[in-house]
C-alpha cells in the first residue's frame, strides 16, 4: 500500500492566519486549521515508494517553466451541493486558470510517474469545513463576505498526508517543494 500524497498551493501564511479569524468567531463547525489551509491542485491517494523519486521529478520538470502568478480567495460554495454539504469551500477570485493549468501539470506529473491521480474535475477551492451532508446556505452566504488580499504564487508542494483515524484531521508534511519560474 503506498502513501497518500496531494500537490497544492498555501496561501501566504498572512492569508490563512485571517481566514482562520474570520471563521473562528463562527463556532458550529470544525473549521479547517490555517497549517492546513491549501488549494489541492492533484490527489494520489496511493503513490507506491518506487514511484516518489519519479512524482517528484515529474512535478519539477512540469511546472519549472510555468510564471509566478497573482491569486486570491473570494466566493464560497459546496460540493456536492449547498442543500446537501459535504464540503463547505472558498473560491479563487483571481489565479483560476493559471491553477488549472498547474493541476493539468501536476496530475500530468503523477500519471508519466505511474500514480494515477483521483478522477474528480478541478475546481479551485480551498476546503473550510465538513459539515455533514447538511444545508449549507447559511453558511455559505457569510464565507461570501470574505476575501483576501491578492498574493503571488510562486511553488507547488508535494504533501505527504496520513490519516490519524476517525474524527481526527490528517496530519500533513511537506515532501518536496517546487518554485515556479518568477
Amino acid at each position: 500500500m503506498g502513501t497518500r500524497m496531494f500537490v497544492a498551493v498555501y496561501p501566504p501564511e498572512d492569508v490563512r492566519e485571517e481566514l482562520a479569524e474570520f471563521v473562528s468567531v463562527r463556532p458550529g463547525l470544525a473549521w479547517t486549521g490555517p497549517e492546513q489551509m491549501h488549494l489541492t491542485l492533484a490527489f494520489f491517494g496511493s503513490v507506491p515508494d518506487r514511484s516518489l523519486e519519479p512524482l517528484e521529478e515529474n512535478l519539477e520538470s512540469a511546472v519549472v517553466s510555468v510564471e509566478s502568478f497573482p491569486c486570491g480567495l473570494h466566493g464560497a460554495g459546496a460540493f456536492p451541493h449547498p442543500d446537501s454539504a459535504a464540503v463547505l469551500w472558498l473560491g479563487v477570485e483571481d489565479g483560476a486558470e493559471d491553477l488549472t493549468r498547474l493541476a493539468r501539470k501536476a496530475r500530468g506529473a503523477g500519471n508519466r510517474a505511474g500514480v494515477v491521480p483521483d478522477g474528480k474535475a478541478f475546481h479551485p477551492h480551498l476546503t473550510l469545513a465538513r459539515p455533514g451532508r447538511t444545508n449549507a446556505t447559511r453558511w455559505i452566504r457569510v464565507l461570501e463576505t470574505f476575501s483576501s488580499r491578492i498574493w503571488t504564487v510562486d511553488e507547488v508542494h508535494l504533501v505527504e498526508s496520513t490519516l490519524q483515524g476517525h474524527g481526527h484531521r490528517p496530519r500533513h508534511r511537506t515532501v518536496k517543494t517546487v518554485p515556479l519560474a518568477p
